[in-house]
């Protein structure tokens, strides 16, 4: 980072005494990036720890202060090829969005010249088997270079770049071959034009470098989902906060800045900046990013709350326990990032065949060249031979053999309802063996509903609803959306953390809590609690009414889960919502493992023993708490409905009030695995066969970019099936047998079972 002076701001002291600092890298391109940077930094003085996430281009260190000034860790990367910078979530996200549309231009005049150029070479071809002159083919030819020169020197300049500074820090990566045949390629083509030979290979530079940049954007594609964790936690947090004098003004500080003891003023409507406890004043909180229950607590003096929760109706003085570092959103954090780094096997397998794919291609090339001329042939037919060696080498089948089925399947699940979120999804997701669901909102339904409305007159219930239209109550939604849309009670006034009141007919009608409508609250508040549910009281005169509002099981949850357990799937539910309603679900779906009053580290910790022991996890869930969860699981899918951060966590979305696309998901996960490794197989086979038959010269460099671009589109056509089938059903017999697992069949559910949220 150029001209950096002080990065004080960025730092975070740690408890070990050590410091940390996060950077966002710029010119990561491969894997094997990721061992440069570390290394680098590991062999500096006073840095303890250096661990680079590939997903989201982020760096954090953690080193002794005393030792090591950070300027000097930029200055270092700088040296070996790499842009740094403070790492901070806008900065990141736009620096994203420019890189994706520098990779959009170069992939788009690379497809543009491409088939200008292929259609010279098609041109060129068939005059070879006619009677074209001499000539013709060589204007073709320069018309070609005009053409693919300078959209080679533009569209490749990513690989180019990249692959310069690995040579300037005296290393390989995967973009080094790539540029050197592409190079090579078009100056071979330079210098057979002006010899008047009758093949030129710019066509087959520019379908390669084409190819590759499709691969690169779609990867740079699927990293910028990820921004979006980083930018939903800073969401819930508060950077400000009404601190309280002694005097009782109110000032406003940084919440950072606030010291244990401190006294900060929560206002209706704001989220909890810190953990604390309240000192004075009534409210209800909406704790549903710890618990996942959308039921509003009551709470007063004594209650302990958290940060990131949200205060609904009334004014809270809040003790201060901890602000920043230690409070329950700098827990998530430090959760979700632990989870994430437990994924990095995957790094590790793309690090290792970068390190061995880059000098095999380059040893088999340049032997090539010198067997050729100690063999007594030319240089320019050793040259030829190694740039076919090169070019026929490319990883194009390999490197679309999964991605091309990841996009096919994507299609496939996203008409079961299905939307991917992750790498590896699909893998994972094939080799699942547990499935661990969330409760509330995940198998209950996310919103409440009125668990009695067959019990209450249509006509007192539409009152009511005219009622509840002019409110902003979650609760009072709830009877909205039973009734549909209809009259407002006119002049309706709604008090906060009462109700709402309004005249209907000349006689005063109220909707809200039981004391604000003139009912015995202990009555209500008993029935309530033995439904395990919420209460909405209404009264006009002398009638009344008694809403309860409580989640429901999805339609098909019993269902689903029963052929889950058929097809050989443990299931268990975890949940933050209390141990009793936990079990009701689970008595009512059959399942033994359920855990209630489960904060996220429980769910955490659930998913890593399931993970010592050789079980393979799929989370599904989709509150706030459920975040770490879902990053520490094998596989996870949250509901389309969860929280955005529960959805920026998930390899999958899906989408619908039934539970169906998660067995879906399942299903087709197994087909698109036994797709993925027959498309390995292929391009496996491709390299034996093709490579040999390029070092012997059997191969040129025109065909060798035929045979590259066949066996992509073999792998490609091989990809198609897993549109093929199963979309909206499940895979068979045959397809679960070949996978290794059951076949999974399920029957919709016609009606609706009421359970406790």
């Amino acid at each position: 980072m150029d001209g950096l002076v002080d990065l004080s701001g960025f730092v975070r002291p740690r408890e070990d005494g050590l410091n940390e600092l996060d950077f966002a890298v710029e010119g990561m391109t491969c894997a094997a990036c990721i061992v440069d940077i570390e290394q680098a930094l590991k062999k500096m003085t006073g840095v303890r720890q250096a661990r680079v996430n590939y997903t989201n281009h982020r760096l954090a260190i953690a080193y002794d202060g005393a030792a090591l000034d950070p300027a000097e860790a930029v200055e270092t990367l700088r040296r070996i090829g790499y842009r740094v910078h403070p790492f901070e979530v806008a900065q990141a996200e736009e620096r994203d969005k420019e890189e994706a549309r520098y990779l959009l231009r170069c992939l788009a005049v690379a497809g543009f010249a491409a088939m200008n150029v292929m259609l010279l070479s098609v041109s060129v071809w068939s005059g070879d088997a006619g009677d074209m002159a001499s000539e013709t083919r060589d204007l073709f030819h320069w018309i070609s270079a005009l053409i693919a020169l300078p959209a080679a020197a533009f569209a490749g300049r990513p690989f180019f770049v990249s692959a310069f500074a690995a040579l300037k820090r005296r290393a390989l990566n995967m973009d080094v071959p790539i540029s050197l045949g592409v190079i090579l390629a078009l100056a071979m083509s330079v210098y057979e034009t002006i010899h008047h030979a009758r093949h030129a290979y710019y066509d087959s530079a520019l379908m390669l470098l084409f190819f590759l940049l499709c691969g690169r954007y779609l990867e740079q594609t699927m990293r910028r989902r990820t921004r979006a964790v980083a930018g939903n936690l800073a969401a819930l947090r508060s950077p400000l906060a009404n601190l309280l004098s002694a005097d009782g003004a109110v000032t406003q500080v940084a919440t950072a800045r606030l010291k244990p003891g401190a006294l900060v003023l929560v206002r209706p409507g704001d989220r909890v900046p810190v953990d604390g406890t309240v000192v004075k004043g009534t409210s209800e909180i909406d704790e549903s990013i710890v618990t996942g229950e959308t039921r509003y607590r009551r709470i007063g003096p004594g209650a302990e709350v958290l940060a990131g929760t949200l205060n609904f109706s009334g004014a809270l003085h809040v003790s201060v326990r901890a602000a920043g570092v230690g409070s329950f959103i700098d827990e998530i954090e430090r959760l979700l990032e632990s989870a994430a780094g437990a994924k990095s096997r995957f790094v590790g397998i793309a690090d290792r065949a970068s390190r061995i794919y880059a000098p095999v291609v380059h040893i088999t090339a340049l032997a090539t060249a010198i067997g050729w001329m100690s063999a007594g042939a030319s240089a320019h037919d050793a040259i030829v031979t190694a740039i076919a060696v090169l070019i026929i080498t490319c990883p194009c089948a390999l490197a679309l053999a999964v991605p091309a089925v990841h996009v096919v399947s994507s299609g496939a699940l996203f008409q079961s309802g299905v939307l991917l979120n992750g790498d590896h999804a699909l893998e994972r997701l094939a080799e699942v063996d547990v499935v661990v669901f969330d409760k509330t909102g995940t198998l209950t339904t996310p919103e409440p509903r009125v668990a009695n409305a067959e019990e209450i007159p249509a006509a007192i219930f539409e009152r009511a609803a005219r009622l509840a239209r002019a409110s902003k109550h979650p609760l009072a939604r709830a009877l909205v959306d039973m009734r549909g849309l209809g009259l407002v009670a006119d002049g309706a006034r709604e008090e906060p953390g009462a109700g709402v009141l309004a005249m209907l007919d000349g006689v005063e009608a109220r909707l809200g809590s039981a004391v604000f409508c003139g009912l015995d609250a202990d009555g209500v508040r008993a029935r309530a609690e033995a439904q395990q549910a919420s209460a909405i009281c209404y009264r006009r005169g002398d009638e009344t009414a008694i809403f309860l509002l409580r989640q429901t099981l999805r339609l098909d949850a019993a269902q689903v889960v029963t052929a889950l357990r058929d097809a050989g799937y443990a299931v268990e539910i975890l949940s933050g919502d209390s141990a009793v309603a936990t079990a009701d679900v689970a008595r009512a779906l059959g399942v033994e493992a359920a855990q209630g009053d489960a904060r996220p580290s429980d769910k955490l910790a659930r998913l890593e023993a399931l993970r010592a022991a050789g079980r393979k996890p799929l989370m599904v869930g989709d509150g706030f708490n459920d975040a770490p969860a879902l990053k520490a699981a094998y596989a996870s899918i949250s509901p389309i409905t969860g929280a955005d951060v529960a959805q920026a966590c998930a390899d999958a979305l899906f989408l619908g009030e039934r539970l169906q696309p998660v067995a879906d998901a399942l299903a087709i996960a197994r087909k698109s695995r036994r797709l993925m490794r027959e498309n390995l197989f292929m391009a496996v086979a491709y390299n034996m066969i093709a490579v040999p038959l390029a070092v012997t010269g059997y191969v040129t460099p025109l065909i060798a970019a035929l045979a590259m671009s066949g066996s992509s589109l073999l792998v490609t056509v091989n990809a198609l099936r897993a549109a093929r089938g199963g979309i909206l059903g499940l895979m068979g017999d045959e397809q679960a047998a070949e996978s290794g697992a059951p076949a999974i069949t399920t029957t919709p559910q016609s009606h609706t079972k009421d359970v406790a949220a």
